[in-house]
Order: C-alpha cells, then structure tokens, then sequence
C-alpha cells in the first residue's frame, strides 16, 4: 500500500473530512491520495493565507480540524498569519507540509527552507517523518495533539520519499481526552469571592461563549449581581435577541481601562486576564484594576462547562434579568445616504437567524456590530490573532462546515485585499457567502495608531502609507472577474436591495460599502 494512501484512510477513519490544498511537486503523491478517496473532500486555496484561514473557520463551526495540504518551507510561510490567528484562537488544526525527499535535502536545492524552524514557530506540536512505515502512526499522533481541548495547531513534515514509499502500516484511531478539571477548592474561593463583592465582574472567553455558557453566565450574573464581560476579539460568540448579552471589552486601552474602572472582583473562565494589544507611551498594559482581586478559576485548557454549572448550583440560579437580555426592535431607514449611522441597523435587521458572522470590519465596526446584539441569534466569529487578512478565508471555511447556515463576512478592504484570493474558492464551491467590504480607502486603523503611539509631525508621505485612493480599487469588477456576484452601494436603498438579494441566493456576492 502506497503510504500517503494509508495516512488518508488512517486520517478519515479518525474523522477527517475536508482537505484545503495549495499543493506543490512534494506533494503529488498525497494528491493522488486525495483522489483515491473520494470521502475527502479537497478544497483549493490559491494561497496559502486562504488555505489556513478557511481551516480555521471550518474548525471553528464544526469544532474539529480539517487538514491543510502546503508546500514546503515556503507555502507554510505564506500560511503563518492565519495559522497564528488560529493558534491564538486556539482551533484545532492539522497542517500536512511536504518537504524534499530525505535524500534530497543534503543538496540545498532552491526551495530548501528551515522547515523545521518555520514549523515550530507557528505550531503548538510538530512531528516529522523519516520513512513510509512511520507516516500513518505519525498521522494519528498529530490528529490526537490537534484535537487536545481546546485545539491547537498540529504540524507534520512529510518528505516526498516517505509519502510514495509502500507500507503496511495504518495508524490507530485516537481516543480524545477531556478538558481539564477544575478542583472544586477553586469554585468555592470564586464563589465566595463573587458573593462578598458589591462591584464584580465574570469574564468569560475560549470555548464558553456558547448558548449554553452565557445564559448560565447570566443566571450567575443575575445572582452575585456581577457584570458580564468577554475578551475583545473571541473564537466564536453566541448572540442576538433572547441570549444573554456577554460583552466585549473595548479595544483601546484606555477605554477598557476605563470599562474595568471601579471593579474590585474578576473570575475569568476560559480566558486570562486583557491586556492592551500593544504599548503605548503613558499608557498602562495590564488593563485590570491595580487592586482588583482576580481570580483564574478556569484556564482555555479546562472544563469551564462544570465551573458554570457548579458555580450555578452555588448561587441556586434560575433566572436571568431583564436588562442582560438584549430584545429591543431594530429601527431602520428606508432612504438616504448610506452611513455609518445607518449601516448597522439595517444590517442587523436584515440577519437571518443562524447566520454566521466572521467580523474583520476594523474601524467600520465599531458602527456596526452594536446593533446585531438584537438581531435573531447569530454566531460572531472574530480576528482573534490581530494578523489582518482573515475574514474571506475565515468565511470560505465557515460556510464549507455549515453548508445550511448563511455566512456574513464584515471586512474592511485594506485587510480584504490580503486574501482576496478567497473570493475564487467561494465562486468555484458555490458557497453561501455574502461579503460585505466596508471601502473607506485606507487602512483607518492605522491613522488611529499613528496618534495614538505619539507619533506626531507627520505629514503627505506618512499619510500615504495608508492610503488606498490611488488607485482606487473597483471591489464589485474584482468580485465579479474572480466569478463572485458584485454591488457597490452608495445609499440605504442600494444597499438593502444588495443585501436581501445577496442572502437569498445560493452562491457568494460581494457588497462594497462605500464610506
């Protein structure tokens, strides 16, 4: 038996079902695999970027990994930003990166790479292998480390010999452990704690902003009258009109800083406390109170599910108040310039329920995400890593795991053109994906930044830095040459039309905001 053979039937018998592939020489014969079993579906990325980025939002709806077929040091390079993304999401992820035969390496041929070196700076685990006998059991090994609560990034590093070699061997089916557990000692200090306090916060994050977990968060919140709060950007977050509102702390320091301003008690499950996404002169890093008492009751690697629970039972919660229950009506225009007054409403508005959204609308969503806390219940997935370029693949891959949910993506077009290579993948899967780009011509964010870090007396040439008016980028003519169905939208009316059509319909349209 060829052993790329028997590293796909020992990787399907462990749960695989998607592949997403940019494949080169070293790769061939795990292609032909592919084609050998036709229980793989094989998704093709035309970069590397689009390729990881869609594993992550796969994983991030199913909640197990697909794998990543990438070539050499190179193509493992150009999928290092949405590998860290997800990495800092903590998904599961298997990425399988040929390498030169074991013969061949010694000769230092042109696309020869510290792979190795590469492999472990984006990779919680990383496994290579030496001959075709080992390559199976290898395969099992990395779905099991991939697949370690709550995910983590699962590299192997496959010669070319070691992939057309023959063999024997199939590797086992893994048992998945269970998360951590959480000794009871924790829940009672944290118990105690919350109910002493007259000023607390619970802080939710990882894996626990399911359904589940926030309305448990909100019969805990309702008890201890505690705040509720979650990290900025998160894996995946459940919301709308109904489900207890868990909100994210601001993104600037100083405004979270402010957020936590007051509060003398923090239990965080699931997560650890924030901190601001850089330094800034003058400003703090640790963003919890100075004197706060802050307790970790439950690491992303632990069972935050019984410390919900157990915390529940403590505090004998069975009801939910009124005002952490989002359920207002959602007012829209029905004319006018479109703005960044009237996007949000509409847009939540229009929201069927179970949509998925991947948020990457930068400085555009701060207009906008507001309002969808009382749409019909949603799953919002976030930028988690900062590295920007994730939103399209992150989209491509959520709508491939959840073929019968519509997916929104929110982008901002400095950040979109990173991967704009997505657009082709969802054309050529006939995905369920409506794009919305936000066209403010620059990268805003980074204006924001320029004065934020003090830096001043800058002029034309730092401020063409970010820039992106010249040219201007034509986003309905991109989508439409990359086979995906193009509006540009200047008013209220434009833009409904755009949007109610676009979620209708069976295959990807893309929507320039223009702001």
């Amino acid at each position: 038996m060829n052993s790329a053979d028997a590293l796909l039937k020992t990787l399907i018998a462990n749960g695989l079902e998607v592949v997403f592939a940019n494949p080169g020489t070293s790769e061939m014969h795990l292609v032909a695999a592919i084609d050998h079993h036709p229980e793989i579906r094989p998704v093709l990325g035309l970069f590397e970027g689009v390729v990881t980025g869609a594993a992550d939002g796969y994983a991030r709806v199913t909640g197990k990994a697909a794998a990543n077929l990438l070539h050499l040091g190179p193509g493992l390079g150009n999928g290092f930003a949405n590998i860290h993304n997800a990495r800092k999401a903590r998904t599961p992820m298997l990425n399988i990166v040929g390498d030169h035969a074991t013969y061949h390496l010694q000769y230092d041929a042109p696309l020869t790479s510290d792979l190795d070196g590469l492999a472990k700076a984006s990779s919680n685990w990383v496994g290579r292998s030496s001959s075709p006998d080992d390559l199976s059991s290898l395969g099992s090994q990395a779905w099991l480390e991939a697949h370690k609560f709550p995910g983590q990034i699962a590299t192997m590093l496959v010669p070319a010999d070691c992939a057309w070699g023959e063999t024997d061997n199939l590797g086992p089916v893994v048992e998945i452990p269970e998360p951590a557990k959480i000794d009871d000692k924790e829940i009672d200090l944290a118990f105690n704690a919350l109910s002493k306090s007259d000023n607390a916060m619970l802080f939710l994050g990882g894996d626990f902003l399911d359904e589940e977990s926030v309305n448990l968060a909100g019969k805990i919140g309702t008890a201890a009258n505690c705040r509720l709060a979650t990290d900025t950007f998160v894996k995946k977050h459940r919301r709308g009109k109904g489900i207890t509102k868990i909100e994210p702390i601001p993104y600037f320091a100083e405004m979270a800083e402010e957020y936590l301003k007051g509060i003398d008690t923090i239990v965080f499950i699931g997560t650890k406390p924030p901190v601001s996404f850089f330094a800034y002169p003058g400003k703090k890093s640790f963003l919890s109170p100075e004197k706060a008492n802050l307790i970790e009751l439950c690491s992303p690697f632990q069972d935050g599910k019984y410390a919900l629970n157990a915390l529940n039972e403590l505090f004998k919660g069975s009801k939910i108040d009124e005002s952490l229950i989002p359920n207002e009506d959602i007012n829209t225009p029905d004319s006018g310039d479109l703005g960044p007054e009237n996007i949000g409403p509409i847009f939540a508005n229009l929201l069927p329920e179970e949509t998925i959204v991947c948020d990457e609308a930068a400085t555009s969503g701060f207009f906008v995400t507001p309002h969808a806390w009382n749409a019909k219940p949603l799953d919002w997935l976030a930028l988690t890593g900062g590295s920007i370029g994730q939103g399209l693949p992150l989209a491509t891959g959520a709508a491939i795991g959840a073929p019968d949910r519509p997916v929104v993506c929110l982008h901002g077009d400095g950040g979109a053109m990173y991967t704009v290579q997505s657009l082709w993948t969802q054309a050529r899967e006939s995905l369920n994906v409506t794009n919305i780009i936000f066209s403010n011509r620059s990268y805003a964010i980074l204006k924001v930044e320029l004065d934020r870090v003090g830096a001043l007396g800058t002029g034309d040439r730092a401020a063409s830095m970010f820039s992106l008016d010249d040219p201007a980028i034509n986003w309905a003519s991109l989508a439409e040459s990359l086979g995906v169905t193009g509006y540009k939208t200047t008013t209220v009316e434009e833009f409904k039309k755009a949007l109610t059509e676009s979620l209708s319909s069976e295959g990807p349209n893309l929507i320039e905001v223009v702001i």
